[in-house]
């Protein structure tokens, strides 16, 4: 009985010590067959390595396609879609999103549009108000904030975190202190500061305040200017370009 035990237990560690080593075998050939295959894979050396971004900034919708002016700085992140058109020395920082799917979006000249931003136009506004959305001239929107179908006069500043619903109007020379919600069809006349949830009256801007709106664009605009000056809308496509014509011994 002894004996037949041993036997049993040879036989057990023979079969198991069989299937090991088949399965290391069968590991070290599928390491050398990837490695050969990975050899035999060679890059072509008039392959183009082009500088692929999965995010577009441009994105047409239908007949609509954004519009940007030749001056205007829109950050690599930005995404523009539909009827949205950026004017003249405009700057839209990086990662704000200017949907314009159901109406059209218009950042007036010398405005700026700051970091995640979120402007947005509905089909129709429920106050009978026009429903797109309008940033006029020497406009500054703060950080965060929120823009949906309501207009923005000449010169004013929309601090950070503030959110604008549908039909309000900012009137000209006026202030919406950051973090404020200003409700759908709710008017900040002009020359005035407004602050809260939901947004109330403040305060009368002084004279010396509402010179320092305008200059604050402007001084916006010359930090747009700078970032445009270093950054290259269209990547570094021309320097693979430059590339193929020099193997094909184009002059370039």
């Amino acid at each position: 009985m002894a004996t037949l035990g041993r036997l049993s237990r040879r036989v057990i560690v023979t079969i198991l010590s069989g299937h090991l080593r088949c399965h290391q075998n069968h590991n070290l050939i599928r390491r050398s067959l990837a490695t050969e295959a990975q050899a035999a894979i060679k890059e072509s050396p008039d392959r183009v390595k082009w500088d692929y971004r999965g995010q577009r900034k441009i994105i047409p919708l239908g007949q609509w396609a954004p519009k940007v002016a030749v001056d205007a700085y829109v950050a690599p992140n930005v995404v523009l879609a539909g009827q949205v058109t950026v004017y003249d020395g405009a700057s839209v920082w990086n990662g704000a999103v200017l949907r314009g799917d159901l109406n059209k979006i218009t950042i007036g000249f010398c405005s700026s549009i700051q970091e995640k931003c979120v402007v947005h136009a509905a089909w129709s506004s429920p106050t009978g108000l026009p429903a797109e959305t309008l940033v006029d001239r020497y406009v500054t929107v703060g950080a965060y904030s929120l823009l949906r179908s309501c207009t923005i006069e000449p010169e004013c500043i929309i601090g950070q975190h503030s959110i604008l619903m549908e039909g309000s109007l900012v009137e000209t020379n006026s202030i919406l202190e950051a973090g404020s919600v200003l409700p759908p069809g709710r008017r900040i006349p002009s020359g005035e500061l407004w602050a809260g949830n939901p947004a109330r009256f403040v305060r009368t801007l002084t004279h010396e305040e509402i010179k320092e709106i305008p200059r604050l664009s402007t001084a916006i605009n010359d930090l747009a200017n700078a970032h445009h000056s270093e950054f290259l809308p269209y990547s570094t496509v021309y320097l693979e370009v430059e590339k193929l014509k020099k193997s094909f011994g184009i002059s370039i």
